[in-house]
């Protein structure tokens, strides 16, 4: 039975002793579409020669939604990562409510959101959804988690990403919706992707705790890929996931729980 949804691997998180053109080699000959963080860490060349079809990457390397200096910046950057998804023929290009420096801590954290900060986000935003559609891309604002991995990102829940996905409404605007970060945070999760499901433009997914492949935690993803299918969703799930053992593995535990 074919997966009904493309399935995307994350190559930053798999086979770490490995150099990352075996990593896109490796994803691609098992079938899988790859998603990647920063692309200024990586050769272009490298990635473009690759042969991988990429998912994601980062959409920016500096800024943030919640002010005017940082929404200069990140629109700057934005548009540089645009000319390099086109170089790489990436699909969606992704985005957080501020920077994510060492171990995904923010660049400039943020505890409490005030209504000037949500108006100014809207517009930010706005003008993303402008540049992406002149450039016929799209862009992501993907959820995190608050407790665990993220703490201090502004926006960082599934219901503020949807909130200002959804009054914003763009094509070139969508949500990156990140079921790991969202049981951590909220839980609730096939009634959350059919809140979302209008708006999804990729779905991340890993298991709670330890965010490894699907079936080494507390999710029950063969129903959340049942729901999805339900639902009518067809785009693509990609693992963002360490591997608790071998990588192979669980990448093929991945693709089990997708396949329905």
């Amino acid at each position: 039975m074919p997966a009904p949804f493309a399935l995307a691997a994350c190559a930053e998180m798999l086979w770490p002793d490995k150099p990352m053109s075996w990593r896109l080699s490796r994803l691609t000959e098992m079938g899988f579409d790859v998603g990647i963080w920063n692309w200024s860490n990586h050769d272009l060349t490298m990635l473009e020669k690759s042969g991988a079809r990429f998912s994601s990457m980062t959409g920016y390397l500096r800024g943030r939604l919640t002010d005017d200096e940082g929404a200069a910046e990140l629109l700057s950057t934005a548009a540089e990562a645009i000319q390099v998804s086109k170089r790489l023929n990436v699909a969606r290009l992704n985005l957080h409510g501020t920077g994510l420096g060492d171990r995904g801590l923010p660049v400039t954290p943020c505890e409490t959101m005030t209504g000037a900060m949500w108006l100014k986000a809207r517009e930010t935003l706005n003008r993303i959804a402008d540049l992406a559609e002149q450039h016929s891309v799209t862009f992501m604002i993907e959820n995190l988690n608050l407790a665990v991995d993220h703490p201090g990102v502004p926006f960082a829940k599934a219901e503020d990403t949807l909130a200002l996905v959804s009054a914003i409404n763009r094509p070139g605007l969508r949500l990156n919706l990140d079921l790991y970060h969202a049981q951590i945070g909220e839980g609730n999760l096939i009634e959350l992707c059919r809140r979302c499901l209008p708006w999804i433009g990729e779905v991340q997914v890993a298991d709670v705790p330890g965010r490894q492949e699907p079936g080494t935690g507390e999710i029950n993803y063969a129903g959340v890929a049942r729901a999805l299918k339900r639902m009518g969703y067809r785009g693509t799930v990609c693992m963002e996931a360490f591997a608790s053992g071998d990588a192979d593995a669980g990448l093929e535990a991945f693709r089990s729980a997708f396949t329905v």
